[in-house]
């Protein structure tokens, strides 16, 4: 039975009168935002799979369904196209060649602003099986620790906020709400790789004449507010070693003995990184980290290893130039090579390559905190924390030319790991405050 949501302006939030809607119950189809998510889960859109073009088409058939104008174009990604020879370029870290741009759009009368909500549909593969309760892509009721909850890959990374989302939309509709500005929702390809879907739609937006006052990603938050996030770039290095039977390892150098004072090195890095940081990053324990994911040496079990390949993931600072973060690895890697007698004579190799994420960040003064504070708020719930995130996002594309914030269910610790879940209740109350927020920032036609 569809859930009534009753929906309140809340005062002062706009300044606007005709953003308020008072007694006015707003039916929250609970059954249907439920399934939708499930649908979507059930579409295994790992990046860089054809899966992560056949939910972009899923959507946009349903929306179209559903009486949303919708836009689809074809993103080239070849090398030499426009996309990946664009300054700015985020990089992808799986292989592509195309991707599949849609916008569904709630047309107001004309005469407000407009609020885009951005999320993205490409998941991360769901690692070891045997560490999953059940398939991955078959959506399941769990108990979690704040009740009821749906497990599945991408439920709250981040198909459970953009499910919110498009119910807000719907219970709007259907209770004849009409705006005066419009509601475009875009759901992209390659956010976890480098973000690559929400650089496409930045200039398919200019060059549509679509420029939004607002935008709201709806990535895990715990409901809380994100208006910033530091960066995060993807490296690697190559560490040489020399060659050995096994049998006479002395007379070879191993490139994972060789590797170990470039870890302690890193490691060193990081926490010099950490001393200082912006005041919005004050609650995680490491702000910026460093780590290293992904370690290949040798080729021989009785041969000693001449090269160690290590991948790993860097966090820039808020505010903080790529280029001389690229710059302070680098000359720390330097440093720990010219203490090394071995790595002296044998430096490593730093290559930048992958997602690369600047920091991005919307001013903490700007009205649409203001307003989806408020919104948050609306139903009696507790004021949000504000903070910053520790991970890349698409925020950073999307603040230059418009407020952004993150906001949306779902605990990020959750992200890309087994049996990930998203609470029910998050995703009702996600789907209430983004209703109210799309009413004060849109305004409602009288």
């Amino acid at each position: 039975m569809p859930c009534p949501v009753l929906l309140a302006c809340a005062s002062g939030s706009s300044g606007r009168e005709d953003a308020c809607m008072t007694d006015l119950a707003i039916p929250l189809d609970r059954r249907r935002m439920l399934a939708d998510l499930a649908d979507l889960v059930a579409i295994p859109s790992i990046g860089g799979t054809p899966a992560e073009r056949q939910i972009q088409q899923h959507l946009a058939s349903a929306w179209h369904t559903e009486g949303l104008v919708v836009h689809e174009w074809d993103v080239d990604l070849t090398n030499g196209g426009p996309v990946v020879a664009a300054p700015g370029f985020p990089g992808m870290e799986v292989p592509r060649t195309r991707a599949h741009g849609v916008l569904g759009t709630w047309p107001g009368a004309g005469d407000g602003p407009t609020l885009l909500i951005n999320a993205h549909t490409d998941v991360v593969p769901a690692g070891d099986l045997d560490a999953w309760q059940q398939d991955p892509f078959t959506a399941r009721v769990i108990e979690g620790p704040q009740g009821p909850a749906i497990a599945g890959r991408g439920t709250c990374d981040m198909k459970g906020g953009l499910v919110s989302a498009w119910a807000a939309i719907r219970a709007l509709r259907e209770a004849g709400v009409a705006l005066r500005g419009d509601v475009v929702i875009a759901p992209v390809s390659g956010e976890e790789d480098g973000g690559v879907g929400t650089f496409a739609l930045v200039d398919e937006l200019a060059r549509r004449g679509i420029a939004p006052q607002a935008c709201v990603i709806p990535e895990p938050t715990d409901l809380d507010i994100v208006p910033a996030n530091g960066g995060a770039l993807t490296f690697r290095i190559r560490v040489r070693g020399h060659a050995a039977h096994a049998s006479r390892r002395t007379e070879g150098v191993s490139a994972i003995t060789a590797f170990l004072p470039v870890l302690a090195g890193l490691a060193d890095l990081e926490a010099q990184r950490n001393r200082t940081v912006d005041a919005l990053m004050h609650r995680w324990p490491i702000a910026y980290p460093l780590s290293i994911g992904t370690i290949h040496a040798g080729d021989w079990a009785s041969t000693v290893p001449d090269l160690l390949v290590a991948e790993g993931r860097y966090g820039i600072a808020l505010g903080e130039d790529p280029a001389e973060a690229r710059r302070v690895l680098e000359d720390a890697i330097g440093q720990i090579c010219a203490d090394d007698p071995w790595l002296r004579e044998h430096p490593v190799e730093v290559q930048w390559w992958g997602g690369q994420f600047a920091s991005g960040s919307t001013p903490l003064d700007d009205p649409l905190i203001g307003a989806l504070r408020d919104a948050h708020c609306a139903d009696g719930a507790p004021a949000p924390s504000i903070y910053g995130a520790p991970y890349g996002s698409d925020l950073r594309l999307l603040a230059p030319h418009m407020p952004t914030v993150q906001y949306g269910p779902g605990d990020s610790a959750l992200a890309h790991s087994p049996d990930e879940s998203v609470p029910i209740a998050q995703l009702e109350q996600c789907a209430r405050a983004l209703a109210h927020l799309m009413i004060d920032v849109c305004g409602r036609f009288w």
